[in-house]
Protein backbone atom coordinates (compact mmCIF):
# COMPACT_ATOMS: atom_id res chain seq x y z
CA UNK A 1 0.00 0.00 0.00
CA UNK A 2 1.20 3.10 -0.91
CA UNK A 3 1.72 5.59 1.91
CA UNK A 4 2.10 8.84 0.49
CA UNK A 5 -0.27 9.82 -1.85
CA UNK A 6 0.31 12.57 -4.72
CA UNK A 7 -2.95 13.20 -5.95
CA UNK A 8 -6.36 13.57 -4.12
CA UNK A 9 -8.19 10.17 -3.06
CA UNK A 10 -11.52 10.99 -4.94
CA UNK A 11 -14.53 9.56 -3.29
CA UNK A 12 -12.75 8.73 0.21
CA UNK A 13 -12.74 10.14 3.66
CA UNK A 14 -9.99 12.33 4.28
CA UNK A 15 -8.77 14.28 7.54
CA UNK A 16 -7.45 17.23 7.83
CA UNK A 17 -5.64 19.04 10.96
CA UNK A 18 -8.07 22.15 10.75
CA UNK A 19 -6.60 25.14 12.10
CA UNK A 20 -9.49 27.81 10.86
CA UNK A 21 -6.17 29.51 8.71
CA UNK A 22 -6.67 30.48 5.73
CA UNK A 23 -4.47 27.59 4.18
CA UNK A 24 -6.55 24.65 5.75
CA UNK A 25 -10.28 26.37 5.11
CA UNK A 26 -9.04 26.60 1.59
CA UNK A 27 -7.46 23.43 1.06
CA UNK A 28 -10.78 22.09 3.13
CA UNK A 29 -13.08 23.48 0.52
CA UNK A 30 -11.01 22.08 -2.72
CA UNK A 31 -10.70 18.80 -1.42
CA UNK A 32 -14.83 19.30 -1.00
CA UNK A 33 -15.51 20.47 -4.41
CA UNK A 34 -12.94 17.79 -5.98
CA UNK A 35 -14.89 14.69 -4.48
CA UNK A 36 -13.18 13.55 -1.73
CA UNK A 37 -14.99 13.39 1.96
CA UNK A 38 -13.20 15.88 4.38
CA UNK A 39 -13.49 15.53 8.25
CA UNK A 40 -11.61 18.43 10.30
CA UNK A 41 -10.13 17.78 13.31
CA UNK A 42 -8.82 21.01 15.43
CA UNK A 43 -6.43 20.64 18.39
CA UNK A 44 -6.99 22.85 21.86
CA UNK A 45 -3.06 23.30 22.28
CA UNK A 46 -4.10 26.15 24.92
CA UNK A 47 -3.12 28.39 22.17
CA UNK A 48 -2.81 32.04 23.91
CA UNK A 49 -3.75 33.76 20.87
CA UNK A 50 -6.84 31.50 19.93
CA UNK A 51 -10.13 33.16 21.78
CA UNK A 52 -13.09 30.85 20.45
CA UNK A 53 -12.21 27.16 19.88
CA UNK A 54 -15.85 26.21 18.78
CA UNK A 55 -16.06 28.72 16.37
CA UNK A 56 -13.11 26.14 14.41
CA UNK A 57 -15.32 23.15 14.05
CA UNK A 58 -18.74 25.14 12.62
CA UNK A 59 -16.38 26.93 10.07
CA UNK A 60 -14.61 23.61 8.93
CA UNK A 61 -18.73 22.49 8.57
CA UNK A 62 -19.19 25.38 6.61
CA UNK A 63 -16.66 24.93 4.33
CA UNK A 64 -17.95 21.78 3.71
CA UNK A 65 -16.58 19.14 6.37
CA UNK A 66 -18.81 16.34 6.69
CA UNK A 67 -18.23 16.07 10.02
CA UNK A 68 -16.07 18.58 12.41
CA UNK A 69 -14.46 17.70 15.61
CA UNK A 70 -12.53 19.51 18.45
CA UNK A 71 -10.39 17.48 20.40
CA UNK A 72 -8.68 18.83 23.73
CA UNK A 73 -5.02 17.80 23.95
CA UNK A 74 -3.98 20.14 27.00
CA UNK A 75 -3.66 17.39 29.38
CA UNK A 76 -1.55 15.54 27.21
CA UNK A 77 0.48 18.33 26.34
CA UNK A 78 1.25 19.72 29.69
CA UNK A 79 2.09 15.94 30.52
CA UNK A 80 4.44 15.36 27.60
CA UNK A 81 5.90 18.96 28.79
CA UNK A 82 7.01 18.15 32.31
CA UNK A 83 7.91 14.86 31.13
CA UNK A 84 10.22 16.87 28.98
CA UNK A 85 11.46 19.20 31.99
CA UNK A 86 12.23 16.11 34.25
CA UNK A 87 14.59 14.60 31.37
CA UNK A 88 15.87 17.64 30.64
CA UNK A 89 15.48 16.93 27.09
CA UNK A 90 16.70 20.13 25.57
CA UNK A 91 19.92 19.25 23.56
CA UNK A 92 20.51 22.50 21.29
CA UNK A 93 21.95 25.81 22.25
CA UNK A 94 22.10 29.57 20.78
CA UNK A 95 24.18 31.29 22.55
CA UNK A 96 24.42 29.69 25.67
CA UNK A 97 20.35 30.04 25.42
CA UNK A 98 18.60 26.50 25.57
CA UNK A 99 16.33 26.00 22.29
CA UNK A 100 12.82 24.45 24.41
CA UNK A 101 11.25 21.95 22.45
CA UNK A 102 7.25 23.45 23.00
CA UNK A 103 6.52 23.11 19.20
CA UNK A 104 7.79 19.80 18.73
CA UNK A 105 6.45 18.25 21.22
CA UNK A 106 3.09 20.15 20.35
CA UNK A 107 3.32 18.60 16.97
CA UNK A 108 3.81 15.11 18.85
CA UNK A 109 0.33 15.58 20.48
CA UNK A 110 -1.24 16.86 17.45
CA UNK A 111 -0.13 14.53 15.33
CA UNK A 112 -0.95 11.22 17.79
CA UNK A 113 -3.84 12.50 19.53
CA UNK A 114 -5.85 13.64 16.21
CA UNK A 115 -4.90 10.45 13.98
CA UNK A 116 -6.51 8.49 17.19
CA UNK A 117 -9.51 10.82 16.47
CA UNK A 118 -9.68 9.98 12.99
CA UNK A 119 -9.07 6.03 13.38
CA UNK A 120 -12.24 6.40 15.92
CA UNK A 121 -14.29 7.93 13.18
CA UNK A 122 -12.48 5.36 10.09
CA UNK A 123 -10.47 7.87 8.76
CA UNK A 124 -7.34 6.51 7.58
CA UNK A 125 -5.84 9.42 5.31
CA UNK A 126 -4.45 12.36 6.93
CA UNK A 127 -3.38 15.88 5.44
CA UNK A 128 -2.40 19.39 7.25
CA UNK A 129 -1.22 22.38 5.68
CA UNK A 130 2.18 21.95 6.37
CA UNK A 131 5.13 22.05 3.59
CA UNK A 132 8.09 20.77 2.17
CA UNK A 133 10.47 23.52 3.85
CA UNK A 134 10.62 22.69 7.43
CA UNK A 135 10.26 20.18 10.36
CA UNK A 136 6.11 19.38 10.20
CA UNK A 137 5.83 17.49 7.66
CA UNK A 138 7.73 14.86 8.85
CA UNK A 139 6.85 15.17 12.76
CA UNK A 140 3.42 14.52 11.29
CA UNK A 141 3.98 11.50 9.00
CA UNK A 142 6.19 9.86 11.91
CA UNK A 143 3.51 10.68 14.71
CA UNK A 144 0.83 9.97 12.10
CA UNK A 145 2.39 6.21 11.58
CA UNK A 146 3.37 5.50 15.14
CA UNK A 147 -0.82 6.10 16.43
CA UNK A 148 -1.81 4.51 13.14
CA UNK A 149 0.11 1.52 11.09
CA UNK A 150 -2.40 1.59 7.83
CA UNK A 151 -2.30 5.47 7.96
CA UNK A 152 -2.02 6.81 3.87
CA UNK A 153 -1.06 10.69 3.79
CA UNK A 154 -2.35 13.40 1.49
CA UNK A 155 -0.54 16.63 1.76
CA UNK A 156 -2.54 19.63 -0.40
CA UNK A 157 1.41 20.95 -0.57
CA UNK A 158 2.42 18.19 -2.41
CA UNK A 159 -0.26 17.72 -5.10
CA UNK A 160 0.49 19.75 -8.45
CA UNK A 161 -2.89 20.32 -8.58
CA UNK A 162 -3.90 22.18 -5.80
CA UNK A 163 -0.77 23.79 -6.56
CA UNK A 164 -1.08 24.76 -9.90
CA UNK A 165 -4.76 25.97 -8.72
CA UNK A 166 -3.93 27.58 -5.41
CA UNK A 167 -0.10 28.02 -5.09
CA UNK A 168 -0.10 31.25 -2.41
CA UNK A 169 -2.09 33.21 -0.27
CA UNK A 170 -3.87 35.45 -2.48
CA UNK A 171 -5.05 32.50 -4.77
CA UNK A 172 -6.47 30.97 -1.91
CA UNK A 173 -8.34 34.01 -0.58
CA UNK A 174 -9.44 35.04 -4.02
CA UNK A 175 -10.44 31.15 -4.86
CA UNK A 176 -12.48 31.52 -1.11
CA UNK A 177 -14.05 34.80 -2.30
CA UNK A 178 -14.84 32.98 -5.16
CA UNK A 179 -16.89 30.39 -3.19
CA UNK A 180 -19.15 32.70 -1.34
CA UNK A 181 -16.94 33.02 1.66
CA UNK A 182 -15.96 36.49 2.72
CA UNK A 183 -12.38 35.32 3.48
CA UNK A 184 -9.68 38.06 3.28
CA UNK A 185 -6.04 37.64 3.97
CA UNK A 186 -4.73 39.17 7.35
CA UNK A 187 -2.74 42.34 7.83
CA UNK A 188 0.70 40.39 6.70
CA UNK A 189 3.37 40.25 10.10
CA UNK A 190 6.97 40.85 9.74
CA UNK A 191 7.31 37.45 10.81
CA UNK A 192 5.24 34.70 11.65
CA UNK A 193 3.78 32.71 14.66
CA UNK A 194 3.05 29.68 16.50
CA UNK A 195 1.77 28.65 20.22
CA UNK A 196 0.61 26.19 22.16
CA UNK A 197 0.44 26.36 25.73
CA UNK A 198 3.76 25.52 26.73
CA UNK A 199 5.41 28.59 24.53
CA UNK A 200 5.05 30.27 21.40
CA UNK A 201 7.65 31.32 18.49
CA UNK A 202 7.93 34.16 16.58
CA UNK A 203 9.96 33.25 13.14
CA UNK A 204 10.73 33.81 9.11
CA UNK A 205 10.33 36.99 7.51
CA UNK A 206 12.08 40.14 8.57
CA UNK A 207 13.47 38.09 11.91
CA UNK A 208 15.39 35.69 9.28
CA UNK A 209 17.60 38.58 8.92
CA UNK A 210 20.51 38.96 11.76
CA UNK A 211 20.21 42.90 11.53
CA UNK A 212 16.87 42.69 12.93
CA UNK A 213 16.36 42.84 16.72
CA UNK A 214 14.02 40.37 18.29
CA UNK A 215 12.73 44.13 19.54
CA UNK A 216 10.54 43.99 16.82
CA UNK A 217 8.38 40.79 18.07
CA UNK A 218 5.29 41.96 19.93
CA UNK A 219 5.31 38.68 22.03
CA UNK A 220 2.14 36.33 22.19
CA UNK A 221 3.02 35.34 25.74
CA UNK A 222 3.68 37.80 28.03
CA UNK A 223 5.32 41.44 28.05
CA UNK A 224 8.35 43.70 26.07
CA UNK A 225 10.81 43.49 29.70
CA UNK A 226 13.23 45.26 26.79
CA UNK A 227 10.87 48.10 26.76
CA UNK A 228 11.61 51.05 29.20
CA UNK A 229 7.94 51.68 29.41
CA UNK A 230 7.23 48.37 30.71
CA UNK A 231 7.65 48.06 34.49
CA UNK A 232 8.33 45.02 36.18
CA UNK A 233 8.10 45.31 39.59
CA UNK A 234 10.15 42.22 41.53
CA UNK A 235 8.39 39.12 43.09
CA UNK A 236 9.14 36.29 44.63
CA UNK A 237 7.71 32.72 43.03
CA UNK A 238 7.84 29.42 44.95
CA UNK A 239 7.69 26.23 43.10
CA UNK A 240 6.63 23.02 45.19
CA UNK A 241 7.79 19.63 43.66
CA UNK A 242 6.93 15.83 44.59
CA UNK A 243 8.97 13.29 43.19
CA UNK A 244 10.33 15.65 40.28
CA UNK A 245 6.54 16.95 39.60
CA UNK A 246 5.61 20.50 40.05
CA UNK A 247 2.32 20.68 42.28
CA UNK A 248 2.60 24.30 43.91
CA UNK A 249 2.53 27.91 43.03
CA UNK A 250 3.38 30.36 45.40
CA UNK A 251 1.61 28.17 48.21
CA UNK A 252 -1.36 27.43 45.78
CA UNK A 253 -1.34 23.42 45.19
CA UNK A 254 -2.60 22.51 41.71
CA UNK A 255 -4.70 19.05 41.38
CA UNK A 256 -4.24 19.89 37.81
CA UNK A 257 -1.24 19.80 35.45
CA UNK A 258 -3.45 22.03 32.63
CA UNK A 259 -4.45 24.81 35.65
CA UNK A 260 -1.01 24.85 37.18
CA UNK A 261 0.83 25.48 33.59
CA UNK A 262 -1.76 28.12 33.26
CA UNK A 263 -1.26 29.97 36.60
CA UNK A 264 2.72 29.51 35.71
CA UNK A 265 2.21 31.39 32.43
CA UNK A 266 0.42 34.27 34.34
CA UNK A 267 3.24 34.25 36.57
CA UNK A 268 6.20 33.92 33.91
CA UNK A 269 4.43 36.31 31.48
CA UNK A 270 3.86 39.70 33.88
CA UNK A 271 7.91 39.33 33.84
CA UNK A 272 8.68 38.54 30.28
CA UNK A 273 10.30 35.34 31.84
CA UNK A 274 11.52 32.88 28.82
CA UNK A 275 12.22 34.74 25.84
CA UNK A 276 15.31 33.92 23.67
CA UNK A 277 17.06 34.45 20.12
CA UNK A 278 17.26 30.74 18.67
CA UNK A 279 18.76 29.31 15.43
CA UNK A 280 16.56 26.17 14.91
CA UNK A 281 17.62 23.53 12.86
CA UNK A 282 15.74 21.88 9.85
CA UNK A 283 15.40 18.44 8.57
CA UNK A 284 16.44 19.32 5.28
CA UNK A 285 19.49 20.93 6.71
CA UNK A 286 18.19 24.57 6.88
CA UNK A 287 18.77 26.82 9.62
CA UNK A 288 15.86 29.39 11.00
CA UNK A 289 15.81 32.22 13.50
CA UNK A 290 13.38 31.95 15.75
CA UNK A 291 11.72 34.50 18.74
CA UNK A 292 11.47 31.70 21.36
CA UNK A 293 8.29 32.22 24.47
CA UNK A 294 8.64 30.11 27.52
CA UNK A 295 7.02 31.73 30.19
CA UNK A 296 5.77 28.88 32.50
CA UNK A 297 8.33 26.59 31.69
CA UNK A 298 11.08 28.83 33.13
CA UNK A 299 8.95 28.92 36.54
CA UNK A 300 9.35 25.13 36.75
CA UNK A 301 12.48 24.58 34.88
CA UNK A 302 14.74 27.44 36.81
CA UNK A 303 14.41 25.98 39.94
CA UNK A 304 15.28 22.31 38.41
CA UNK A 305 18.38 23.63 37.54
CA UNK A 306 19.86 24.23 40.76
CA UNK A 307 18.34 21.71 42.62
Amino acid sequence: MTTILKHLPVGQRIGIAFSGGLDTSAALLWMRQKGAVPYAYTANLGQPDEDDYDAIPRRAMEYGAENARLIDCRKQLVAEGIAAIQCGAFHNTTGGLTYFNTTPLGRAVTGTMLVAAMKEDGVNIWGDGSTYKGNDIERFYRYGLLTNAELQIYKPWLDTDFIDELGGRHEMSEFMIACGFDYKMSVEKAYSTDSNMLGATHEAKDLEFLNSSVKIVNPIMGVKFWDENVKIPAEEVTVRFEQGHPVALNGKTFSDDVELMLEANHIGGRHGLGMSDQIENRIIEAKSRVSMKRRGWRCCISPTSVC
